[in-house]
Parts: structure tokens; C-alpha cells; sequence
């Protein structure tokens, strides 16, 4: 199975406030803010509060209001940019295209006829996120 949750990983520093970003949402159990290399406008990230691995080894209740918050985010994300859809992304384990060890759900605004932008690995511009981040705000309290 998979190793043991690394208190360290990015996003534990992220909830610990070692680390800023462009919150979006907070309740008891979630945390919802923008992925800093994004595959399209208004890609954002939905992470438990709780220590998780990824989906192997999270509780099921954990997983539940993960998807809770991912739902009432991809509803945002899709009224803030008028989007046509929205891409739903979770990796576990290096095979299954995880990067960094803590749960975590990317939800990514879509709009026919644009690809999703390579992951390059390249951050975008602190101003774009914020803009970005401010729309999803307000979308959420629409």
C-alpha cells in the first residue's frame, strides 16, 4: 500500500499557514484555494483538513466532504467563468500521476473547443490568481 503521510508535504504547509495562497473556500473539514500552476483559467484545488495520503487511505468520511466541497466548487468555478464544463482530477501514488502526497481534487473550468494547458510546471502570475480567486468568491457567495 502506500507510505506514511508526510507532515511536510506542501499543502499540510499550505493549512498550517507556512505556506500562503489564494484561499477560496474553508470549513471545518476542507480547504479549497487556486493550484499556482494551472491547466486552465480558475483550476482550483479541494484538500481535506485532515492528514490523508490520497484516496488509499483516507477515511470515508473524509472522502465525503471532500466531494461535498468539490461539488460546491466546481458550481462556482463553472458560473465565474461561464464555463461549458468542468474537468474533475485526483492522481494517487507516482504510477497514478501524484505529485504531492496529501488528498487532493483539481477542478478545472472547461469551454469547447480549448485544451487544457500542459502542466509545465511553470506558476502563474500572483495578479491572475488573485483575480481569478476573486471570482470564485463571489460566485460562491451568489
Amino acid at each position: 500500500m502506500s507510505e506514511a503521510y508526510d507532515n511536510d508535504n506542501v499543502f499540510a504547509k499550505i493549512l498550517r499557514g507556512e505556506i500562503p495562497s489564494h484561499k477560496l473556500y474553508e470549513d471545518d473539514h476542507t480547504f479549497a484555494f487556486m493550484d499556482i500552476m494551472p491547466r486552465g483559467d480558475g483550476h482550483c484545488l479541494v484538500i481535506p483538513k485532515s492528514p490523508a495520503r490520497n484516496i488509499l487511505d483516507a477515511e470515508p468520511v473524509v472522502l465525503a466532504h471532500v466531494s461535498a466541497t468539490v461539488q460546491k466548487l466546481s458550481r462556482a468555478v463553472m458560473a465565474a467563468f461561464s464555463a461549458d464544463g468542468v474537468t474533475i482530477q485526483q492522481f494517487n501514488e507516482p504510477a497514478g500521476g501524484q505529485i504531492v502526497f496529501h488528498l487532493h481534487v483539481h477542478i478545472i473550468p472547461r469551454f469547447d473547443g480549448i485544451k487544457l494547458r500542459p502542466h509545465t510546471g511553470d506558476m502563474e502570475d500572483q495578479d491572475v490568481l488573485a483575480a481569478n480567486a476573486e471570482k470564485i468568491r463571489q460566485a460562491l457567495t451568489a
